[in-house]
This record gives structure tokens, sequence and C-alpha cells, in this order.
């Protein structure tokens, strides 16, 4: 019989070793992200060259946009936000990143809601898989299609009114931001499933919807820029279980979805084209269209809501102008269009002076409030005569190239309508950046 003592072997874990070694590391990593990079001579703050957490931080503080464009003002056209990431602000940097065939950066993955399995033309970010996927959603955008729900538009617009005056006549305050955005809300309703959310005929927020929207605004504003926790966090059974605002933002779209297919007097909404993609191709999954649905409702009613309130801001704020726009509309109607309370977009089309100030708005507030980062593919890119290597995210903020003095004069930071009516736009067209692409 053979005897075997067991020994106990026991492994001593040196801990002020363990943490010296990984300061050492973690330090050494800093300096060669800081000095030895191929970015080290890009201007930007010290902690945005070593880590994301800089980038993350301004944005939680809700300060990324006055921060980015101080930088550019200091150092110009390049700023480092990032151990990877290059802010640019070029005449050039739309043409050359937005419009360009690069793929988009991984934090475009965070807008497939409510999970990965719902990829939209947004989350995706190869350039060639986006463009198959939108081929399918891009008919239920023309214009001519939209213009179809135009009297639904527009009812929601007169609940508008109603509150306008309901408030007026009680000589009370009201909170003309959170009405607004009720009526974006149920105009995308109108838009997409024939029926609005009915907020705005509530006059309140429903089931906390909206309060949610900002819940996830915020979430995603940050979650996109760190893959790995977000494939783990973001999945099938917190979406369920309605942990994440994404979740409870695709409950709110899959409720509407299937009061939309359950309703066989909607036609001509964008769910109606989408369908009929559906059936011509047998490409389009019912989940494919969910997921369009849910950024359609996450993503498209907050900026319309923001552009709104920047036109009517600017607009009280220079008077000459409120006055201006309603000699026009009067001058309109003395010419047989622009009749009744809510004036068609036909009509609107032709009001020169509100285009070019509804232009001016989006340009001074931007409702894109991120950035929009690029991958630099194989070979690199060039812009103004610096070369960024493969790999590199460069991001194009519209809040930065909206007031750049180099594109839209020393008034940059005025509010100016009459810079969209004089000389060549062109290049004033290029750098006006009011959609994610």
């Amino acid at each position: 019989m053979i005897q075997i003592n067991s020994v106990n072997s026991e492994v001593l874990v040196s801990w002020p070793g363990f943490i010296t070694e990984l300061a050492l590391l973690v330090f050494a990593i800093a300096v060669h992200r800081r000095y030895f990079s191929n970015l080290s001579d890009i201007p930007g703050p010290f902690w945005a060259s070593v880590t994301r957490l800089w980038h993350v931080w301004i944005i939680l503080e809700g300060k990324q946009n006055v921060r980015l464009k101080a930088l550019h003002r200091k150092h110009g056209q390049f700023v480092r936000i990032a151990p990877n990431e290059v802010s640019v602000c070029h005449p050039d940097g739309s043409t050359l990143l937005l419009r360009a065939n690069l793929h988009k950066g991984d934090w475009y993955s965070v807008t497939a809601v409510p999970d990965y399995r719902f990829q939209n033309p947004m989350s995706t970010t190869s350039p060639k898989k986006k463009k198959a996927l939108s081929k399918h959603f891009a008919p239920g955008y023309a214009l001519s299609q939209v213009l179809k729900r135009e009297p639904e538009v527009d009812e929601n617009i007169e609940h508008l009114l109603r509150w306008v005056e309901k408030y007026a006549e009680d000589r009370m305050p009201m909170d003309l931001d959170r009405f607004i955005t009720y009526t974006t809300f149920d105009n995308i309703g109108s838009a997409l499933f024939s029926e609005p959310f009915g907020f705005i005929r509530a006059g309140r927020d429903i089931d906390g919807t909206l309060r949610n929207n900002v819940a996830l605004s915020r979430f995603a504003a940050v979650a996109g820029f760190f893959i790995g926790p977000l494939r783990i966090l973001i999945n099938p059974l917190n979406s369920w279980l309605l942990l994440l605002p994404m979740g409870r933002l695709y409950r709110t779209t899959s409720v509407a979805i299937k009061k939309r297919l359950n309703n066989p007097e909607a036609h001509n909404d964008m769910v109606a084209h989408w369908l009929g993609a559906q059936q011509k191709s047998g490409e389009l999954s019912l989940r494919k269209i969910e997921a369009q649905a849910n950024v359609n409702v996450g993503a498209g009613a907050e900026p319309v809501s923001s552009a709104i309130q920047s036109l009517l801001y600017h607009l009280i704020q220079h008077p000459e102008d409120w006055l201006r726009v309603r000699n026009e509309i009067h001058a309109a109607r003395a010419e047989g269009s622009c009749h009744g309370r809510v004036v068609s977009f036909h009509d609107a089309d032709n009001l020169t002076y509100l285009r070019a100030c509804i232009k001016e708005a989006l340009r001074v507030f931007s409702p894109t409030t991120m950035g929009l980062p690029r991958v630099v593919a194989k070979g690199g890119i060039n812009i103004a005569g610096r070369h960024f290597q493969q790999g590199t995210i460069l991001s194009v903020s519209s809040n930065v190239v909206h007031s750049s003095k180099d594109i839209w004069g020393d008034d940059a930071d005025q509010w100016n309508p009459e810079r969209w009516l004089s000389g060549d736009t062109k290049k004033l067209d290029r750098n006006w950046i009011v959609v994610s692409p």
C-alpha cells in the first residue's frame, strides 16, 4: 500500500509588489500614449491623451460642446480628445470624413436598441452593410411619402396651439419646451404608426416615456465608448427585464407596432412602406423593422424639439427677425397661400426668410450633440497637410464646426440668418451638419 502525503503549498502574494507592478504598467502605457503615439503631436488636454475617461467626464458634466469649442479655438483644426481619437474642425472635414466610404466608430453600436439583436442602419458600422440595410427603409423617408401624414401632424400642432392659448387665457407660465417635445413625439407616432402616442393631447408625459428617453440619451452618450462591458450589459435578458432605458424604449415601440399591425385602417405611414419592402425582398425581418422604429422613436423626436426651441428662442431674442418672418407670412397670405393656423409644408417651403432662420437656428444650436466618429481606412487620410494612419478615429462635432470662423466668418458665434441669403452658400451647406449619418 502506497501512502501519499498531501503537502499544503502556500502561495504568498505580495500585494505591495503587485500594486507597484500594476502602477508601473499603467504609467508605462500612459507615457507611451502621451509621448510615443502617432498622435503625440496633436494638441489637447493631458488626460485626454492617456485615457478615454477625460472625454467621458466632459460628456457627463454636460459641457462637451463648450469644452471642445474652446479647445479648437486654442489649438486649431485638430484636438486630441482620447488616446486614439482626434476631433477635426476643417472646411473639408465634413466631406472627407462624413461623406466618405469610411467605417463608423464603435460608439455607434450603442444605437442598436434594445440590444445587439436589433441592428439598424445607424448602429451598423460597415458602410456596405449600412447601405444594404438602408435601401429597404429609404422609400419610407421620401418627402412625398412623409407629406401623406401631414394632416395628422397638423392636428398634433393644433393641440399644441390650444395648450398655448389655454395657458395664455389662464395667465399661467408654460413650460413650452416640454409641450414642444410632446408634439414632436406624437408627430413621430403619426408618421410611423398612423397614430400619435397621446402626449400632446394629454399635456403630460405618459408612463414616464419621455423621462426614460432622457436617461437613455445620457446612458448612450457614454456607454458606446466601452464596447466590451456594453456587450455584456446590454443583452436580451436585461431587455426583457426592462433593467435599462433601452428595454423601456423597446416596450413603448413594440406596443405601438402591435397596435399598428392590428389596425386595418392604417396606411401611408412609414411602417406600411417597410412592410411592403419586407414582402418584396424577403430580406427585411420584423425585428429589423422594430429596430428602425426604435431608433426613430428614441432619437428622432428630441432633436426636432431642440431645433424648434432654438428657432423660437433666437427669434424672440431678435424681435426684428420675428417681425420680418411675420411680415413674410402675411405677404404670402395676401397672395393666396399660408392659410389656416398651421402653415402647410409646401407654403412654408416658399418662405425664404423663414427657411434662412430655420437653417441658422440649426447651425447656432445643433441638435446633433455628439461627435460623429469615423475610422481611418487602409492607406490613411490627409487633412490640412496632416496624415492620419489607418485605425485612427477622427470625429466631427457639428457644434464645433458650426462655430468655426474659418467656415462661417467672424460672426460665427452670432445669429445671422442673412448669411444664407447672400453670396455662394455651397461651402456653408457642405458644413451644415444637422443629422447623424
